[in-house]
Formats: structure tokens, sequence, C-alpha cells
């Protein structure tokens, strides 16, 4: 169940509602917004207790509602926080009306290409910089990323050009490490249900992009950021990056129907991946404008200013040109579904 406090509740009436859910043996997780603080209740009761604590706390005089929750993930429904979850990373704010692009590299390559690549994506308009040191490949022979070298690029690149950054982990061995140079922190497809990686950056205070799983359903990929949240990070973001169909087109298949399936039901921001979700630079600024007209609070793409030269995804990562382009249409596209860029 969820608890919404009347606005100007103190400090000691939410702490009697907390006590109340111990008292029968319910988790409290608390969540402070600009004029309410709303509780959830985390604990599996049968409906005759769940309809007795419900009553009680119902009688204090600073709850304002008490709202039943009848789906099995809790934390991230639309209830908990209709307002929506808005995520602040350094200057930029996701989940309010503007558009946010988080573009660069799919590897970091060297100090020559990220410097080059971030002065660009900043300078059109992206306000957040992508860039894997660790990568998930297929092929142990494939290029591995840059590992720590490369987190340290990232690290002096941001600063340079401030700009935040976004990279990957896939072993929480390196989440420590990982933390301490990236802005935000990525999970994979690959990790989406890695429940030990979950766990671990739930106890972070960092905003967290989640990627779908390849073959996840809604439930499973709103499951997946519950853990995240139940560990006390709720700056999570959700990314949608294809799935795996038997398209013979296009690397994966973007689900783009999620994405307002997803604003129904969740307060979390939802981005896409068209680069991921297309495995191909054509299709890339199709589907990007799609995403938005569908509802995406933002972006994740990637660039290259020569892709035939990349270490990493060549195929799908747009050229200078095409981003700058790309940029210039997307203000339109978010204008017209009264969004900005």
């Amino acid at each position: 169940m969820i608890i919404v406090l009347k606005s100007g509740a103190t400090e000691e009436e939410i702490q009697k509602v907390v006590d109340k859910l111990k008292e029968y043996n319910y988790g409290a997780h608390i969540s402070r917004g600009e004029h309410r603080v709303v509780i959830g209740a985390i604990g599996d009761k049968r409906m005759e207790e769940k309809v007795l604590i419900m009553e009680q706390i119902s009688s204090f005089p600073f709850v304002e509602q008490v709202i039943p929750i009848l789906t099995s993930y809790k934390l991230v429904t639309k209830e908990f926080n209709p307002q929506g979850t808005k995520i602040k990373v350094n200057q930029v704010e996701i989940g309010n009306d503007e558009i946010v692009v988080m573009a660069g590299p799919c590897a970091v390559e060297s100090r020559e290409q990220l410097r080059e690549i971030a002065q660009f994506v900043k300078e059109v308009g992206a306000k957040i910089l992508r860039g894997g040191v660790f990568k998930p490949r297929t092929s142990p022979y494939s290029f591995q990323g840059l590992g720590v070298e490369g987190l340290k690029l990232l690290y002096e690149v941001k600063n340079e050009f401030d700009i935040p950054v976004i990279t990957e982990v896939m072993d929480p061995r390196d989440l420590e490490l990982v933390a301490e140079y990236a802005d935000i922190i990525q999970i994979g497809a690959r990790n989406m249900q890695n429940f030990t990686l979950l766990k671990e950056v739930g106890k972070l205070r960092k905003p967290v992009l989640l990627k779908r799983g390849l073959s996840a359903t809604l439930e499973e990929f709103l499951f997946a950021a519950e853990y995240i949240l139940l560990g006390g990070n709720s700056e999570v973001i959700l990314c949608e990056r294809g799935i795996r169909t038997f398209s013979d087109f296009s690397r994966n298949t973007l689900d783009l129907s999620i994405v307002p399936a997803l604003k129904e039901k969740t307060h979390l921001p939802v981005f896409v991946d068209p680069s991921h979700g297309t495995g191909n630079y054509r299709y890339v600024p199709s589907m990007a404008k799609a995403a938005i007209a569908a509802g995406a609070d933002g972006l994740i793409i990637e660039v290259h200013p020569h892709p035939e030269k990349a270490l990493s995804d060549g195929p799908q990562s747009l050229t200078f040109s095409d981003f700058r382009r790309l940029m210039s249409e997307l203000k339109a596209i978010a204008s017209a579904v009264g969004r900005r860029l």
C-alpha cells in the first residue's frame, strides 16, 4: 500500500506511520517530494489484515490517503509518485518537459577520440556524454573496452567540457570504481536480471539507467527496476533498446509500444536507444523521432566521427553531420508533442 501524508507533515508524524507499519512487520520506503511525503509499505499480508492496517493508518489526522497496490511491484508504480520522478544530474534534469539526449561513442577508444566527440555532441545540444569502457561483447575476441584507463579518460573529458558522463558496469566488483568516475551508472540489457548487481546499485545514491533485457516482458523490466528502488535508490531511468524477434533486417526490434505503456504504469523516466534498437545508422533518425513522439523522456545515441574505424558498433553509429541533422529535426518533433529540446 501507499500512504500519502498531508502537506506539512512533521518528522514525528512520519515516524508514527513507520512505527505503525513496523508493528505489522511492514517495511517502509519514504519518498520526500516537494510538497508531499509518500510512504510505501513493503510486505505481504492477507487481505483481512491489509484492510485493518489501512483503516488504522487512515485514522491518523495527518494522513491524506491510503492507496492499496494490486500489482506485485510496488515502488515503481505510478501511484507511488503520480508527479513523476525527476532526476538531477549536475545541471541536467531528467523527467521534466525537456528531452535529454545522451550521445557519444559505443566504446571509449582514446583521449583524442573522446575529446573530439564530447566537444561536438555538447555543441549541438547533447546534455550527457555516453562511452563504454567495460564492453559486454558476444565474441571474446572483440574489443572489450579500455577498462580503468577508459574511466579515467571519461572523467578527464567530463571535467574539461563540463558535461556529465554515463557508462556501463557489468561486474558488481567494479561498481565502486565506476561510481567514483561516472555521473550515471548504466545496467545493460544482458545484465537486466543480474539480481546481485541490481541489489548493489540499489545501495548507491547515484542515478542508474536500466536497459530492458533482450527478451524481457514489461513486468520483468519493472521488477528489475523494483530491485533497485527497494535498495533505497529511487533515481532509476528505464531504457528500451530493442528486443530479440524474428526480424531479419535489423539487429533488434525497437519496441516503441512499451514507451506509452511504461509511462502509464510507472513514475520513472523512460529513454529509448535507437542505435541498439536498430543496429543500423540509416534507421536511427526515424526511430529517434518516433520515440519522442511516443512519449520518451530522452534518447541515448551512438556517435562516432569515423564509424568505419570504430572498434565497436560502427554500423549503428551516426556521423557528426548525421547527428547534427537529427538534433535539429528532433526539436520540431519535441515541440509538436509539447516538449522541448
